[in-house]
């Protein structure tokens, strides 16, 4: 999706070099210092509105300063609730207040990088490998691999902190045995003990976890509600006290910024993100002062980016699913059944050379589109003809389209086309109900 320049002031130096030497030369007029202070990394010495939620985790993670093992903790939370900063806050003052460091070992985790249970296990292990040769190597059988991590903890001793941040992702892929491996670790254990905080966005996530697992690991639980808008404006107005310059904010920034993210459930990172990406439009455009407009203009280009990042990682055959769903709804314009999308998913594969999967993947592809909140797959009721899915896009079809054509795997049906030729062959049965 091609992004429209900031038109140039006169004398702007042509060549890359040119202009790479007058941007680091320039101060901002908007920035007082670092700019990762409008990120959702930077941990603030405040966390406005989590008082609550900071002295929770305090009191349970208390026990290690004493030399005890903290219980076992599960923290629930939509996305952006303040989740993972409240147990980075925590853990640095506790690793302040450690007497002895060497008997306290923090590892944070996020599982959304975690493809299986062997590379959590050896991540953890190697965490603690004191030289190359104690390291876990790739290729191991997965119980030599927990036997390893085993004895590298115990060779460290003390206790260890070990912070799952996205549980839910690592159990969607990986099933729950790896939970089940780490919450008995300790019976195996001689010198060191070990603690899990699990972070997940997922407020059901339990209900999928084996009875086993589920009562070793809710020892303790606490949940973070959604940020409101006041509250957003809180934690933008402590966030921009720090980042900006005195005055630079027009009235109505803060506001904004924080009522576009409590419409997307209270989530701080999409405020910071919308706060931080305005200011840097409003540098681009040589002004003084960050006003409501360049607030909508970053709202419009973050959602230009979720498409375009969500377009660029979905596996080849949901590419070529949704490219049919969006060319299917585009020619109708409203809702699609999932036996016309199967039809075109399978003529588009066929004519860009791929195999076409069998409908119960397509069903499953359907499903993570859907996650992902592209499309809306409701069931309706065809009469004699059974039910079906009825698929409603949620994207704009001018902008995800081009997304998807940038991929060369879509290139040959990509536009723009001879007047009259359609991206795709038309479905031959509109009403019929789907295979899935």
């Amino acid at each position: 999706m091609p992004v429209t320049p900031s038109p140039s002031p006169p004398g702007t130096p042509s060549s890359a070099g040119e202009l790479l030497d007058a941007i680091l030369a320039q101060k901002s007029e908007l920035f007082r210092g670092s700019r990762e202070i409008l990120r959702d990394s930077y941990v603030p010495a405040r966390l406005p509105h989590r008082e609550q939620q900071i002295r929770a985790v305090a009191e349970v993670l208390a026990a290690a300063l004493r030399g005890t093992v903290p219980s076992n903790l599960l923290i629930y939370g939509k996305i952006g609730t303040g989740k993972t900063a409240v147990v980075a806050q925590v853990r640095q003052d506790i690793q302040r207040r450690a007497d002895a460091a060497e008997s306290l070992t923090f590892i944070s985790v996020n599982c959304g990088n975690m493809d299986t249970a062997y590379s959590l296990l050896q991540t953890i292990g190697n965490t603690f490998a004191k030289s190359e040769a104690d390291r876990i190597p790739t290729g191991w059988s997965l119980d030599r691999v927990q036997s390893a991590m085993a004895r590298l903890l115990d060779a460290k001793g003390g206790i260890v902190v070990l912070v799952l941040d996205e549980i839910d992702r690592l159990v969607a892929r990986s099933g729950d045995n790896v939970l089940y491996t780490l919450s008995q670790l300790n019976t195996q254990l001689d010198t060191a003990r070990l603690a899990i905080v699990g972070i997940s966005n997922d407020l059901k996530f339990t209900n999928h976890l084996d009875a086993r697992v589920r009562s070793r690991l809710n020892e303790e639980k606490i949940l973070f509600p959604p940020y409101d808008a006041v509250q957003l404006q809180d934690i933008l107005r402590d966030r921009a006290r720090e980042a900006f310059k005195e005055g630079v904010t027009d009235p109505g920034v803060i506001e904004r910024c924080a009522a576009y993210a409590a419409l997307e459930n209270g989530d701080a990172r999409r405020a910071l993100a919308l706060l931080r990406l305005a200011a840097e439009m409003a540098e681009r455009d040589h002004a003084k002062r960050i006003t409501p407009d360049h607030v909508v203009k970053a709202k419009n280009r973050l959602e230009q980016d979720i498409i375009v990042d969500c377009c660029r990682t979905l596996p080849p055959h949901c590419k070529v699913l949704l490219y049919a769903i969006l060319q299917s709804y585009e020619r109708r314009r409203n809702g699609v059944l999932t036996g016309e999308v199967y039809d075109g998913y399978r003529r588009l594969a066929e004519r860009l050379g791929l195999q076409p999967l069998h409908a119960r993947s397509i069903s499953n592809y359907v499903s993570e589109l859907e996650s992902l909140g592209l499309i809306r797959a409701t069931i309706v009721s065809r009469g004699r003809g059974g039910r079906t899915r009825e698929i409603i896009v949620d994207v704009p079809i001018s902008e995800t389209m081009p997304a998807l054509e940038e991929d060369p795997l879509l290139a040959p049906v990509g536009r723009p086309k001879p007047r009259g030729q359609m991206l795709l062959t038309n479905f031959d049965n509109p009403g019929r109900t789907g295979p899935f």
